[in-house]
């Protein structure tokens, strides 16, 4: 009985190459995007065959090009919650919880991704999945007003509901099922030209923050960005201008490494693009923008602190050029090779056991350094597959004009989050921790 399901990995592929179509309709910018960094992972490919060949032996190649994610905003908790059930059944998971008031933007998020190592060799499609805090717009009588438009919509189609029911109550969809339930759930992320609000609602609304906005006076939480992965994410940023695009000033995330850690984004300015109101009046509105990542080895607690206190140290600039010099200068502190990185334990990786080490005895009292060496075993980078809640801060806010009026108030509320989500986000790190044991142990390491 259960064979005839559609597994969640190709609900998921088949739901973000629904998303990337959609997105491309709407923001013909994003696509010209997409053959620009196809264009420049390949050059980099054939400059490169080493870098080339150990992707294809990590089985990272074949999802170079399918890697995005994507980035949505909600409003209620009700909205949080209902996304959950509905991102498990593509089999997406909320992973980290990112406290984005800290730099002036009234959400806290988490991202919804795939946590096992094959389905996110087969798709690692993540959502970055934001939840408005009302409580951090100031006016009261507007505070009210937003929360009684927010609890007027349903951003999800009947049909959508209908069917995130019957997967729970049978266990799976078949193809017809699963085909019908992408198309239902990509409404929700569609783009609405008609707002919910009239034109003072959405200007009064738009003065607190223009996020705020974007969350309230929409019927669905349109999709406002998606991602390719690039292995240059520099040269994107030098050519975006040749191909009619307007990058943002700053690539965010740490300096160019010849090991790249964590995250590289940069993204093009976000589009005015035309609105009607509920009162018949024209207006513009600007959310919506084309986002570009460079993706690196993952950091253990020990490597994220060295990093925070680095990118802190560093700060920001305006020229992009001198900003990226300024912070290599300032990461020469952290080590660039692999072998360091492994050494002092700042960074995650999987170990498998080369041809020549499959029938050697390997224990937990050998030497890994020396099997490594003696090219018995393998040591691969585990890519980070999270965000970073200042990079994405800085996305935010380029894209959204000035900095924001709402702060935070005390402590980041993550257990009103989960609260909000009906359920725990996991830790990333223990994820990248987990999956570097685990590999430790198929090799008879521990």
């Amino acid at each position: 009985m259960e064979n005839r399901w559609v597994s969640a990995d190709s609900i998921r592929e088949r739901f973000s190459q629904a998303m990337s179509a959609m997105y491309q309709q709407e923001v013909p910018q994003y696509g010209t995007l997409l053959r620009l960094v196809a264009e420049v992972n390949q050059q980099v490919l054939q400059a490169d065959p080493p870098l080339a060949q150990r992707l294809t032996e990590a089985d990272e190649l074949a999802r170079l090009s399918v890697e995005r994610h994507g980035a949505i905003r909600v409003g209620t908790a009700a909205e949080l919650s209902m996304l959950r059930q509905l991102f498990a059944i593509m089999g997406m998971y909320p992973v980290g919880y990112y406290d984005l008031s800290q730099a002036g933007v009234p959400v806290h998020s988490t991202a919804f991704r795939p946590i096992d190592d094959a389905a996110l060799r087969r798709n690692p499609f993540r959502l970055f999945t934001s939840l408005l805090r009302l409580e951090l717009i100031e006016d009261q009588a507007l505070r009210q007003q937003a929360s009684e438009i927010l609890a007027a919509r349903d951003i999800f189609t009947a049909r959508c509901r209908q069917l995130v029911a019957l997967h729970q109550q049978q266990g799976g969809f078949d193809a017809q099922q699963a085909a019908e339930f992408v198309e239902q759930v990509l409404e929700t992320f569609r783009w609405h030209q008609q707002t919910t609000v009239d034109s003072a609602t959405y200007q009064a609304l738009s003065d607190q923050h223009r996020l705020i906005a974007d969350v309230v006076c929409f019927p669905g939480c349109h999709i406002n960005h998606l991602t390719p992965r690039t292995l240059d994410i520099d040269r994107v940023q030098t050519l975006m201008p040749q191909h009619g695009i307007t990058p943002k000033a700053i690539i965010e995330g740490p300096p160019r490494r010849a090991v790249p850690i964590l995250l590289r984004q940069t993204s093009f300015k976000a589009l005015n693009e035309p609105v009607r109101f509920r009162d018949s009046h024209q207006g513009t509105h600007t959310a919506r923008f084309g986002e570009i990542e460079q993706r690196g080895v993952a950091l253990t607690h020990k490597g994220r602190e060295l990093y925070d206190r680095l990118l802190a140290q560093a700060g920001s600039g305006s020229d992009n050029q001198q900003h990226q010099q300024h912070l290599s200068d300032v990461f020469s502190d952290f080590p660039d090779d692999e072998a360091s990185l492994r050494q002092q334990q700042l960074a995650w990786f999987e170990y498998r056991r080369t041809p020549a080490g499959e029938n050697q005895q390997i224990t937990p009292a050998s030497d890994i350094e020396s099997l490594l060496t003696q090219g018995l075993l393998k040591a691969d980078p585990i890519i980070y597959e999270d965000f970073l809640p200042v990079s994405a801060a800085g996305i935010f806010q380029s894209n959204l004009g000035s900095e924001s009026k709402a702060r935070s108030q005390g402590q980041a509320s993550r257990q009103q989050f989960e609260q909000a989500l009906g359920a725990q986000v996991y830790d990333e790190i223990e994820l990248y921790a987990q999956r570097e044991r685990s590999s430790k142990l198929r090799c008879g390491l521990l």
